[in-house]
């Protein structure tokens, strides 16, 4: 599916058959490549799994830093894996070049970052990602499901002999970030102790459905598109909202976000910001792009603040 063509170059069926690709985006969403391992970075690490809280078996990278009590946990946006997504490559290139997002994410250098400012990191995929397992039909639910991943990421560290005792931070990212307000929602037990959250962009479902319908001409589309998504997954937009979830956030979250990246805008995620009541809390806004890959780009380009941040909260 591409963002390339207009509504006025399509006809009513091409329209239909485009709106029929989102939905069917959300009902199952296609599995991009592991391209990437920590090993390119020089990095030694271990293949590990477990279980979501329901099951659902997931795959990751476990990242030691020998001697380290401190620990970082990372997931990834909708449609990626733990080592990023390759939007220079087709599909995916004709999918998002015409945002300006055709181009290659990498995570892997966050990692090395990670590690070398003395991190253990846990690096998953979500289910129906990656090599991780099929949940729920295959469906992507914005977090309500994936949330459980999130949980289930938080047991695994807290049973392993190596990694129960650190301090653990989380950097979740676009349909992590969402998952992870969704988990503190629904699983709050599971966060006793985490020492803090670093969320990169995070979005609403209807936010960037909508913005990118809009890039095609078809804004007036978007409730039949969400008709066509609760065909599929039986979850409307309402259900999908990271705003009401953040309310229940405790824990010193850091969100940042690209300011005027073409498929949102900055009132969702300060919105989400406005609404997390504790109050240590931080929103960057990163100018001088549209381009919302430049967001996931920005901790591997310039992490001296998020480290800061975690250095804080992840040191006794």
């Amino acid at each position: 599916m591409s963002d390339v063509r207009t509504r006025g170059m399509m006809t009513e069926r091409q329209v239909t058959s485009m709106l029929e690709g989102f939905a069917d985006a959300f009902s199952r969403q296609r599995r991009s490549p592991i391209l990437h391992t920590p090993a390119e970075q020089g990095l030694d690490w271990e293949d590990v799994t477990f279980p979501a809280r329901d099951g659902v078996p997931l795959e990751g990278w476990l990242i030691p830093a020998p001697g380290s009590d401190r620990l970082v946990i990372a997931n990834h946006p909708m449609g990626f894996t733990r080592s990023g997504l390759p939007a220079h490559l087709e599909p995916w290139h004709a999918q998002w070049a015409a945002s300006g997002n055709g181009f290659e994410i990498d995570f892997t250098p966050d990692y090395k970052i990670l590690h070398d400012a003395g991190y253990h990191v846990l690096a998953y995929d979500l289910r129906n990602h990656g090599h991780s397992g099929e949940g729920n039909g295959g469906i992507t639910s914005s977090g309500i499901y994936e949330a459980r991943d999130v949980a289930g990421a938080l047991d695994y560290v807290r049973r392993r002999p190596d990694t129960r005792d650190t301090a653990i931070g989380l950097f979740s990212r676009c349909l992590g970030a969402g998952s992870t307000f969704a988990a503190i929602t629904q699983f709050p037990d599971a966060f006793d102790g985490v020492r803090c959250l670093l969320a990169a962009q995070p979005v609403t479902a209807r936010v960037i459905i909508g913005r990118r319908l809009a890039l095609m001409g078809l804004s007036d589309r978007l409730d039949q598109l969400e008709q066509l998504i609760v065909a599929r997954t039986s979850i409307g937009f309402a259900r999908r909202d990271p705003a009401q979830w953040a309310k229940n956030i405790t824990i010193p979250t850091y969100l940042y976000q690209v300011h005027d990246d073409v498929l949102t805008h900055p009132s969702d995620v300060q919105t989400m910001f406005d609404n997390i009541p504790t109050a240590d809390k931080k929103l960057q806004w990163i100018e001088g792009t549209t381009a919302r890959w430049d967001g996931y780009l920005e901790f591997q380009r310039r992490p001296a603040p998020m480290l800061d941040w975690l250095a804080t909260h992840l040191t006794d």
